[in-house]
């Protein structure tokens, strides 16, 4: 059965599509069986992922709607082993749309039930707020990744996301674990950078992944063109540092195991 795990972070523009992308290329490069959900209404995994987002024929607002079936929305890509379900500037509608629906906190929980053991990970790129959409994806979820940079207003930042995670332990989903802590855009020359990551370490332990996501112009680059960083230019850091966060994940899950 697939592990679900959600990338989510409240604060905007840490990391967590670019994350989202890449990681999930990287693993199922590595011929591990991968579902990556867009569920931000932006759309940007969708995109970076070659996929026009504006003529879709199916995507995870229909899912919401209840209008397909998640069979009917889930796309191929350009990698064999990676698979998504797509979103666009639709799936606003969604939240409202489900603001009054009882159990709508269940819906993506529910639909993902028939399809997990076609796969070995479910990854869910969450927006950058506590919405009915991200609440669907968190109570979806075993675990969650954090992807965070390295300052100061990130330390505050995940403090606010720890309670949340608590609440939503306490209501909907007990189970809810810290898959990992990612470190990204990190610049080792920067003090601050290096201070807040250890006090990371410090608090978190091994909760914080060994690999660091450094400050690429690769990877803000790859987007543009439609691809994962893999097959937009494999030398670069920045796809070198994803290829090593799909290797330590696997090998979390093999310990796990």
């Amino acid at each position: 059965m697939a592990k679900i795990i959600a990338i989510a972070n409240q604060k905007g523009g840490v990391g967590k599509t670019t994350t989202a992308i890449n990681l999930t290329a990287s693993l199922s490069a590595a011929s591990k069986r991968v579902l990556l959900i867009d569920t931000d209404p932006q759309g940007n995994s969708t995109s970076g992922l070659g996929m026009d987002k504006n003529s879709l024929k199916g995507s995870l607002y229909n899912i919401y709607s209840g209008t397909k079936n998640i069979e009917e929305v889930i796309c191929d890509t350009n990698l064999d082993f990676l698979k998504v379900i797509p979103s666009n500037i639709d799936l606003i509608g969604a939240e409202i749309e489900l603001a009054e629906k009882a159990g709508r906190e269940l819906i993506l929980k529910h639909a993902l039930e028939p399809i997990k053991s076609q796969y070995d990970f479910i990854f869910i790129d969450c927006p950058p707020s506590l919405s009915v959409l991200t609440l669907n994806a968190l109570v979806a979820a075993d675990s969650i990744i954090i992807p965070m940079q390295c300052e100061y207003f990130s330390l505050e930042g995940i403090g606010s996301l720890i309670k949340t995670l608590n609440l939503i332990r306490g209501a909907f989903n007990p189970l809810l674990g810290i898959e990992g802590i990612l470190l990204t855009m990190f610049d080792g020359r920067n003090a601050l950078a290096n201070q807040v990551a250890d006090e990371l370490r410090q608090h978190f332990g091994d909760k914080v992944y060994k690999t660091i996501i450094p400050r690429n112009v690769t990877l803000a680059e790859a987007p543009s063109h439609g691809k994962p960083v893999i097959l937009y230019d494999i030398r670069s850091k920045g796809a070198q540092s994803y290829i090593a966060l799909a290797e330590e994940v696997i090998g979390s899950e093999a310990c796990a195991g």
